[in-house]
């Protein structure tokens, strides 16, 4: 099996080659740009001089057309490697955010995309944003868009489980069809004048196009224009007046100004979305060829994209599109509007596209976005050959159990693994510790594995077999100002909606992770309330943990099988604290927080002390 530094070397020689070859193609061009400028000059100065000998008029055109058609060639060229310089440019930044993937390099991966909407309760609480950034690749908002929606596992299913693990398996494989997909959208998108998205092509589908009546007008002024025609060939034989054309022509500028303004928006509609169609042609031409031979289950998605060949209505969409940009030039769009009813014309070739796309653009888009979405799991997986294959499956012995399990937010060479298990539904655990331990990196890790998991993905794991769960956390609860709600009452708010969701009839069990439960009030009631709160849960349609410093819970699994108890410890060594973050089973022996208190300098009574007053 491939390790990840062997990866990492290869990927690194994929990258040296790639600059050896823009260095070559640097060369190429700065020599074309030169011998552009020699051509272009030399042409000038030989045909000018030419062009005053009248004798040499034969020398004068044959040099015109041999510089011209020299430099017109040079351009050709010279724009074929401007184009292998940006394709190989493109490549090497796929790989080197590669690397930087591996590395958790955060300063080389791409930035999220911003939004607006706040953040899933998971999202926060097991850092699903930061893995989102980390392993997206899709360079659509929808495949992103998607990919985070596989890793928020409300109610998860089995069966898509399975079907994503099995396209994830084929796409492993195929490492250049994953990175060409993302290079030919890249690209694309990249040669589109117009910054930014604009909006998606759903939203303008799902529009309700104005009644223009484009078609009708077409009608009339087709007829009128085909009448002025025949009327300005009879004026120039002498067979009829002037006068008559002009009336005629005049019936036709009269309708045309008058319902301009109705087809208008036609044409500032399709304007907006021609950057994303042009996008999208790009990606379905790639899409659409019949090179999944060793994707059987990815070819299942793509299957109606290479028997309906999209590309083919996309580049008549594009047509359409280009030809209703006339508009963009006063002068030609005045002359053509002149003489036939060119902008009636593309306003009922747009209405109709619409109807068409409307049909089968969100199918294709869905099969992208599914793609996108999928080749980012792999690709995850490709730069992890560690990370295994989860059992997911609702008959598994054990409800949960996981060997050496690690947070793939973590570099490797920190990463500190642990193996747990659950054997039943309705067993609890309680986490006890010092501070910094490892209680709450070890709740996110089993979260977002699960989250992993459930999104058809691999694990950080040695092995990990779980059935269906829905995932609860209360780990980074906070409170409201606009709401005038305290960190308390949030917290209340949040534990209480996990009772409400273990109540739940004939739903999945709930997996749940409490970090410092009831943090926000004192001592006493905060044990009052964990210890009912954990009995509520206990034997319920649930598992989970709970992390805390109140080490007088540990009690409750004293002769209860199912609440047990796990702890992480510390020791000092030369004056400093030095964590294992190893689990261990039993209650923690000891604290640290008074410890931490007096090596940082801060003034603590000793025992003895607190106890004489």
């Amino acid at each position: 099996m491939v390790t990840k530094q062997e990866r990492r070397a290869g990927l690194l020689r994929q990258i040296e080659r790639v600059n050896n070859h823009l260095t070559d193609l640097h060369r190429q061009s700065d020599q074309l740009s030169s011998l552009r400028l020699v051509v272009a000059v030399a042409g000038i100065v030989v045909v000018s001089v030419l062009f005053f000998i009248p004798a040499l008029r034969v020398v004068f055109w044959l040099s015109l057309v041999a510089f011209g058609g020299g430099f017109g060639a040079l351009v050709v060229i010279h724009r074929r490697v401007l184009r292998h310089i940006e394709e190989f440019s493109g490549w090497r930044q796929i790989k080197q955010t590669h690397v930087a993937r591996m590395d958790l390099d955060w300063q080389k991966i791409p930035p999220a995309r911003r939004r607006s909407a706040p953040l899933h309760m998971l999202e926060a609480d097991l850092d699903l944003h930061h893995l989102h950034r980390l392993i997206n690749t899709s360079t659509s908002k929808g495949g992103s868009d998607r990919l985070r929606e596989w890793l928020i596992p409300t109610v998860p299913d089995v069966r898509t489980i399975h079907r994503r693990q099995n396209a994830v398996n084929d796409l492993i494989g195929q490492p250049q069809f994953r990175d060409k997909l993302a290079l030919y959208a890249t690209l694309a998108q990249q040669n589109i004048r117009e910054s930014g998205e604009g909006r998606t092509l759903l939203e303008w589908l799902a529009e309700e196009s104005p009644q223009t009546g484009a078609r009708r007008w077409l009608l009339v002024l087709a007829v009128l224009a085909a009448v002025n025609i025949v009327l300005f060939i009879g004026v120039l034989a002498g067979a009829i007046a002037t006068d008559v054309l002009v009336s005629v022509w005049g019936i036709y500028a009269l309708i045309f100004v008058w319902q301009l303004r109705r087809v208008q928006t036609v044409f500032e509609d399709a304007l907006t979305i021609e950057a994303a169609l042009r996008r999208l042609d790009a990606v379905m031409r790639f899409l659409e060829q019949d090179r999944y031979g060793a994707m059987p289950h990815v070819a299942e998605i793509t299957a109606p994209l290479v028997t309906n060949r999209p590309s083919k209505a996309l580049r008549d969409a594009t047509g359409v599109i280009s030809g209703a940009s006339l508009r963009a030039n006063p002068i030609f769009w005045l002359l053509f509007n002149t003489v036939i009813p060119w902008d009636y014309y593309f306003a009922f070739r747009l209405e109709t596209l619409k109807t068409d796309l409307q049909q089968q653009l969100p199918q294709w888009l869905d099969i992208w976005h599914e793609v996108e979405a999928l080749s980012s799991l792999a690709t995850l997986a490709y730069l992890n050959p560690s990370a295994t294959v989860p059992t997911v499956d609702e008959s598994v012995s054990e409800v949960f159990h996981a060997v050496e399990i690690g947070h793939p937010l973590i570099e490797d060479e920190n990463r500190v693994t642990n193996s747990f298990t659950f054997r039943q539904v309705g067993e609890n655990v309680i986490i006890t510790g010092s501070n910094m331990s490892g209680k709450s990196s070890f709740l996110r890790t089993l979260g977002v594995n699960l989250s992993l998991a459930y999104a058809g993905g691999r694990v950080f794991a040695e092995r990990m077999d779980t059935t269906i769960f829905r995932l609860y956390t209360s780990i980074r609860v906070t409170d409201s100002l606009d709401d005038g709600i305290s960190y308390f009452y949030a917290e209340v708010r949040r534990l209480k909606g996990l009772l409400e969701a273990i109540k739940v009839e004939d739903a999945p069990p709930v997996f749940f992770l409490i970090d410092e439960i009831f943090r926000g009030t004192n001592n006493r009631e905060r044990l009052i309330g964990s210890r009912s709160y954990i009995r509520a849960l206990e034997n319920s349609n649930c598992v989970g943990l709970v992390a805390t410093h109140d080490l007088e819970l540990v009690q409750l699994a004293d002769g209860d099988p199912l609440i047990r108890n796990f702890h992480f410890r510390e020791d000092v060594l030369d004056g400093r604290m030095v964590f294992d973050y190893t689990l261990r089973e039993g209650p923690s022996p000891t604290t640290n927080a008074l410890r931490i208190m007096r090596m940082e300098g801060l003034p603590v009574e000793t025992e003895t002390e607190d106890i004489s007053r």
